[in-house]
């Protein structure tokens, strides 16, 4: 029995869905999202609240339950409140400019970066004292954090001085280093 799967999903005020056979339609202040629900599972929306059943008991079907809940949660929080990573460039001359809607960064490489950010994103700069932080926000979960993963693929930190770039409250194992001559 999927616990996550029976826990219904509460939609707080100003939160609107709608559903049409197996599309489901969220709408909130930040925007709206959509997505189509796995004919496996039924949805129904009960004052005020999102239902989730499944349809049969098979295995497959049980694990779509939870999964489905989930996503629909998450579409449910990000138009109310929305997402959002964090990113630190850390390292020597590692610097971050915007320009437009783009980010342009400088990563060490012999050549500045320019990341187009996808729509529905959004990446701000955040300075604080010395440290540059890339905030990414957006209203849906899995594309504000595929586009934060593309950043840090960019030049993911690195572990012998720690260069590169992190998610803020990432920690990097440091490995020590070649051992000094005798």
């Amino acid at each position: 029995m999927s616990r996550i799967g029976n826990a219904p999903v509460s939609l707080p005020s100003g939160v609107k869905a709608e559903i049409a056979g197996q599309l489901l339609k969220v709408q909130g202040p930040k925007g709206s999202l959509e997505r189509s629900i796995r004919p496996e599972i039924a949805v129904e929306l009960q004052d005020g609240t999102l239902v989730f059943k499944r349809k049969d008991e098979s295995k497959q079907t049980r694990a779509f339950h939870g999964m489905e809940r989930a996503l629909v949660r998450n579409m449910v929080v990000g138009v109310s409140e929305g997402f959002s990573k964090e990113l630190a460039l850390i390292g020597v001359g590692y610097r971050a400019e915007e320009k437009g809607a783009n980010l342009v960064l400088h990563l060490g490489y012999s050549h500045p970066i320019e990341f187009q950010v996808p729509k529905g994103v959004k990446g701000i700069l955040v300075k604080e004292q010395r440290d540059t932080f890339i905030r990414i926000e957006g209203i849906d979960r899995q594309l504000v954090g595929q586009v934060a993963a593309q950043i840090r693929s960019l030049r993911p930190p690195e572990p012998y001085k720690g260069k590169g770039v992190r998610y803020r409250d990432e920690e990097v194992r440091r490995k020590a280093g070649k051992a000094g001559k005798k």
